[in-house]
This record gives C-alpha cells, sequence and structure tokens, in this order.
C-alpha cells in the first residue's frame, strides 16, 4: 500500500472517529451562561430546535440535565446477577438525551435523518423538539410546561395520558426539580442575551 493511501486512510479513519461534541461534560452545570460559554455549539443547536419546533432553549437544557447531565455519552448502569455477572444495562438509553432506541429509530425514520446520533448534541436537540413538538399535537402540552413535558418524555406519550407518572411520587418530584431548573437556566438566558453571550 503506498504512502499517501495510507495517509489517506489514516486522516479518514480520524475523521469519522472524530465526534463533533468530543471532550467531557462543561462545568458549573447550574449556570446556562457558563455552559454555552464554554460549548458554542451546544447554543447554536438549542437555538436551531427552537427555530424549528419551538421547544424554548431552556426547557430543552433542564431535559438534557436531567436525562444526562451533558454528556454525550450517557448510559444507564448495568443491571447485575449475584451482584457480579453484568446482565446488561436497564434501558437502551443513551446519549445527552437518553433517546431509547425504538424511539430514537422513530425519529430518524419520520425525519428521514439516517445518520443522527445520540451523542451529538445537534441531533439531541432536534429529537427533544421533535418529541415535545408531538407532545404539544397529540396531548395539548405547552412547549413551555417543562415539567408536564419532561413526564411525557419519561412516561411517553401514551403512559402520560393513562396517568402512570401519578403513582411514582419520585418522578413527580424529579419532574418539578425538571420545572425549577428550567426556570432558573431562563433566567440566566436573559442575562447571558443582555450580555451578548448567547
Amino acid at each position: 500500500m503506498s504512502r499517501t493511501l495510507r495517509t489517506f486512510l489514516l486522516l479518514l479513519l480520524v475523521a469519522a472517529c472524530g465526534g463533533r461534541d468530543s471532550g467531557p461534560a462543561p462545568k458549573d452545570l447550574d449556570n446556562a451562561c457558563t455552559i454555552l460559554a464554554q460549548r458554542p455549539d451546544y447554543g447554536r443547536a438549542f437555538r436551531a430546535a427552537e427555530r424549528k419546533w419551538g421547544v424554548p432553549v431552556h426547557v430543552q437544557m433542564a431535559t438534557i440535565y436531567q436525562e444526562s447531565k451533558f454528556d454525550g455519552e450517557a448510559r444507564t448502569p448495568f443491571r447485575w446477577v449475584i451482584g457480579v455477572i453484568p446482565m446488561g444495562r436497564i434501558s437502551s438509553a443513551y446519549g445527552y438525551s437518553q433517546a431509547l432506541d425504538g424511539t430514537w429509530q422513530e425519529y430518524k425514520d419520520e425525519r428521514k435523518r439516517f445518520a443522527a446520533r445520540r451523542s451529538d448534541i445537534s441531533d439531541s436537540a432536534d429529537f427533544i423538539g421533535w418529541y415535545m413538538s408531538k407532545s404539544k399535537e397529540r396531548l395539548g402540552l405547552s412547549l413551555n410546561d417543562a415539567r408536564n413535558q419532561y413526564l411525557a418524555y419519561h412516561e411517553g406519550r401514551t403512559g402520560f395520558s393513562r396517568g402512570t407518572h401519578k403513582s411514582k411520587a419520585w418522578l413527580v418530584r424529579v419532574a418539578g426539580t425538571v420545572a425549577d431548573r428550567a426556570d432558573m437556566y431562563k433566567a440566566q438566558l436573559r442575562s447571558c442575551r443582555r450580555g451578548r453571550l448567547f
């Protein structure tokens, strides 16, 4: 194999492996302005999803915080037998959005985004926008209602309409913290915009 061909193949491999969102999660996840200052690509992704789907940036950010703490490689923990034998993960949830395999495939098929990756912030933001806009359409949930949008996101729209969340006090509490975080991020984003940081 010629040296030129080897160099070309090596560059191609590096380009294919190099993710757009490589690196650890941002620091200070309690400050929306700091997150966006550290990761300008996040801001671009969130604004694009907001323009396309109408889901506010602060709602997207609060959802991603709760689901993955802004870790694009986040996965659910393993299940263990006898405390030592791994038996697969609790679910197929993966990436920023923690979308399940089936729901992610539905999104890719419907949107014809066959190369979309859950580890890519732009794809994950678009997924959240798509999912929540469907929750608005089917369940009548406001796109600004972080609490109920999160409950429908977590339980699925059918589960939400059946009220499965009502028997899960822990989940109702979590949804409340998502709503509180969305409010906090919303206030912070106003100051980012005033300072022209976002």
